[in-house]
């Protein structure tokens, strides 16, 4: 098993990697939208906070010698479900390979982030 790490993207908020590969397949810790040079959550909606985790995503994924379009399956999760659509807007742009996934409204997510994605890559 290979930890992956990239200071492209946010450090982990607790005991966790970014992501982790073994046997050709990365699977990604959640990402929020904190962006990795200020350590803070910049966007106040939620087109701003789910660019950032796809930003931040791409970023951790690529360190891994992957991509988004390697994706074969993606958990999203929104503390709004009302925001789905303008979610799935952004999201469309990055995972345009359409992997399988899930996506579920929440009660709340770190540092109050609107939007937490993980994602199965395959390198």
């Amino acid at each position: 098993m290979n930890k992956i790490h990239t200071n492209n993207a946010p450090e982990a908020i607790g005991p966790y990697s970014q992501a982790v590969e073994t046997g050709g397949t990365v699977y990604t810790s959640g990402q929020i939208a904190i962006n990795p040079k200020s350590g803070e959550i910049e966007a106040a909606d939620i087109k701003g906070q789910t660019k950032q985790v796809m930003e931040n995503l791409s970023a951790v994924l690529e360190a891994a010698g992957s991509s988004c379009a390697n994706a074969v399956k993606t958990t999203c999760f929104l503390a709004d479900i009302n925001d789905f659509a303008e979610f799935n807007a952004i999201y469309g742009e990055y995972f345009s390979s359409k992997p399988a996934r899930s996506c579920v409204a929440v009660k709340s997510l770190p540092k109050g982030a609107l939007v937490e994605v993980e994602v199965i890559a395959v390198k």
